[in-house]
């Protein structure tokens, strides 16, 4: 530590903490620590490009082959994967632009955060998935074909359900449910797709359940009960002749193959799915018993979520696949062998088997082990190659979404030495204190470091102390504290990860991250041609102490950012950040926690236009009406209270303070009627606030109309 006291006024040793003749302090002098490190960091930053940006956040390893950095430092969308032009490349930050400018100003005059839907990538990844079997289909001569299906467990959107079907109608893809709600939402969607598309009914059934999946039946969808419990066998051997139906069957097989992370739960003998070798021998008998072992037809298993290696998939998939053989051996009439889900995503670009965060294969890979391991097993029991059925929704949805949120405040940077009143710290300090002051001083002058913080630390809490027991004003305690940061700065030590507030709710939008400790990337959408120089963590807006982000990919606790600014030459000084890979779950578990519901939502698809994107629906988040709904609160009588409680203490026309009561009534309605989430300062009229006003109580079509592209 080079910094020091003046020699003349310091004492020249240890301060005796006997000794109470204190000379007057003098601040540290030295060599500007913090102006040598912006001068290095300026010269640094001179040279930065956005492929360093690229390679600190792994853009390359977790976003490839959809997510670049662009020549100006933002994140850009590929929407055709490795088959999009440079000309075909969407903006993020001109689609936060176009989103939240003003409608004056030809925007949509929306907050964030935003979910930004890329339907163009959904279509790439449905494409893809459905390419790599075929192609390991054709390579390994497989006497069969793939046909997958989508469990819209993993985001059962309207618009994503509907679009994975449109997709996928070339190639019989099809839809997975697990509830009747599901069922039902799978049948609307298939009525529009392909007639061979399977419609897999999974989970726990009741009579209901399995009443609705035959009538699927009756109306020509290729509907599959699944028994996962053995009691199911009953109902659907019961209700399939009294509505006359011949049912195709599956049934989910419980293998010994488990993987060990978190993921693995659902595998393995004690899963919570599945029946065992007895149960299945017990359903064959009881399906023989009742003329119905032809209507088998399926063998469905679930090694568990991001499968982390083809070594261990190939294991459950060989498993399952004697499993099958034994079916067809015992008379059943199989057809399909549905190897669940467990294609996994690459979180943190690691290509890691080692991780519930990443996984050692693609796409290709993958779908190579599946066919192998299959194929050599009935070639060798001499069984007709089945149709393969993956259960693939994670892989599929996760890159198509994108959330963008801002930070709105950060916390303070260590404060100048001019800053610091040190006459003041001396003027109420205890003898021991003012002996930590001058070996501060001292060990600063013989450049000990660790000696420095020593006493620093030693200072600080001393004055803690003292400021408890009432002897010590809050100004001195807090200049107490920026002394002690300053030395810590000085002396090199590690800065604490500074806190950047950021206008989000992590249990409305990244609840996997608070209830599994899930962690996805998280990347500023621009300025990344500027070195980020501060490290951070996120808090959120929620009265929680969990409500933050401090964990990131490549097992950091703190992320990367750049300093807050007034202009930062494209998004007028606001700093955007994105959450990448959130598609799957993260929109259905989210709850509303402080009664922050979720964001607004947009889909955006490529166009040749001068933007490179067209913005072609909007949906809007729920209000704070919308949210207090939830709740069974019922917004237009709470406000009918609250303007009887302004009539009712007579709030004048004009109040002393100038405000009118048609304004404060307003200004009432209008927070109903506007979302949860901070809105940026900017001068609002009276005539907008009157308007806002007015649209409260209109219908959800009329406050909304402007949204729909």
């Amino acid at each position: 530590m080079a910094c020091c006291v003046d020699s003349a006024v310091a004492p020249p040793g240890h301060a005796d903490a006997g000794d109470t003749s204190i000379p007057s302090p003098v601040p540290f002098l030295s060599y500007n620590a913090a102006a040598v490190t912006a001068a290095v960091a300026n010269s640094e930053s001179s040279h930065w490009s956005p492929a360093h940006s690229s390679a600190i956040y792994r853009i390359d390893e977790w976003g490839a082959p959809y997510f670049s950095v662009n020549s100006s430092g933002n994140v850009v969308v590929r929407p055709y994967g490795t088959g999009s032009l440079a000309h075909q490349e969407i903006d993020l930050l001109k689609i936060v632009k176009k989103v939240s400018d003003p409608k004056s100003a030809g925007g949509l005059g929306l907050r964030l955060p935003l979910i930004v839907r890329l339907p163009d990538v959904l279509k790439n990844r449905v494409e893809s998935l459905h390419s790599a079997f075929e192609s390991a289909i054709q390579a390994q001569c497989y006497e069969s074909h793939y046909q997958g299906v989508y469990p819209v467990k993993c985001n059962q959107d309207r618009l994503v359900a509907e679009d994975i079907v449109k997709f996928g109608a070339p190639f019989r893809f099809g839809l997975e449910a697990g509830s009747k709600p599901e069922l039902l939402l799978a049948m609307s969607c298939l009525c529009k797709g392909n007639p061979e598309a399977l419609l897999v009914c999974n989970g726990f059934k009741d009579a209901e359940y399995v009443s609705l999946a035959l009538i699927a039946k009756k109306l020509a969808l290729n509907t599959v009960i699944v028994l996962e419990q053995e009691e199911e066998v009953n109902l659907v051997i019961d209700l399939s002749n009294k509505l006359s139906v011949r049912p195709v069957i599956g049934v989910r097989a419980k293998l010994r193959t488990k993987h060990s992370g978190h993921f693995g739960s659902t595998s393995g003998e004690k899963g919570k799915f599945g029946l065992t070798t007895t149960q299945i021998l017990r359903l064959v008998k009881k399906l023989q018993d009742s003329g119905m072992l032809d209507c088998l037809q399926l063998l469905h298993f679930h090694i568990g979520s991001q499968i982390p290696s083809t070594a261990l998939l190939q294991d459950g998939v060989v498993e399952a696949t004697q499993i099958y053989s034994e079916l067809v051996r015992l008379g059943a009439c199989m057809k399909v062998i549905d190897i669940g889900g467990g294609l996994g995503i690459d979180y943190d670009g690691s290509k890691s088997g080692n991780s519930d965060l990443s996984v050692s294969y693609g796409l290709e890979e993958y779908a190579s082990a599946v066919v192998n391991a299959i194929r050599i097993i009935c070639d060798r029991r001499s069984i007709k190659h089945p149709i393969i059925c993956s259960e693939s929704g994670r892989a599929i949805v996760s890159h198509h979404s994108i959330l963008i949120f801002e930070a709105i405040s950060a916390t303070v940077n260590t404060p100048a030495m001019n800053q610091i009143d040190l006459p003041l710290i001396i003027e109420g300090l205890s003898e021991d204190a003012r002996c930590d002051y001058w070996n501060l001083s001292d060990a600063a002058m013989r450049h000990e470091n660790e000696t420095c913080l020593l006493y620093a630390d030693q200072l600080k809490q001393r004055c803690v102390e003292q400021f408890i027991e009432g002897s010590l004003r809050i100004e001195q305690l807090a200049d107490v504290d920026g002394l002690f940061d300053l030395v810590s700065k000085v002396i090199g030590a590690a800065e604490p990860a500074r806190i950047y507030n950021v206008n989000l709710s992590i249990f409305t939008s990244i609840p996997d991250f608070w209830s599994i400790g899930q962690v996805f990337p998280i990347v500023p959408i621009h300025r990344l041609d500027e070195k980020p120089e501060v490290r951070g963590v996120l808090s959120d807006l929620t009265c929680d102490s969990d409500g933050k982000i401090d964990k990131f990919i490549g097992g950091e606790t703190s992320l990367l950012l750049h300093e807050l600014e007034g202009n930062d030459g494209g998004a007028n000084g606001r700093y955007y950040l994105g959450m990448f890979l959130g598609g799957a779950y993260q929109e259905a578990l989210g709850g509303v926690h402080n009664l922050f519901g979720g964001p607004n939502v947009v889909s955006v698809l490529q166009s040749d236009g001068p933007q490179s994107f067209a913005v072609t629906r909007v949906v809007p988040g729920p209000s704070c009406a919308d949210v207090l709904r939830m709740m069974q609160h019922e917004p237009e009588l709470m406000f009918e209270t609250l303007k009887h409680r302004a009539e009712e203490f007579h709030v004048e026309d004009h109040d002393n303070d100038g405000t009118n009561y048609a304004t404060l009534i307003s200004s009432i309605a209008r927070s109903f009627h506007n979302m949860p989430y901070l809105k940026a300062l900017s001068p609002c009229s009276y005539e907008e606030v009157h308007n806002a006003a007015a649209e409260f109580g209109a219908s959800e079509d009329e406050q909304w109309s402007y949204c729909y592209a």
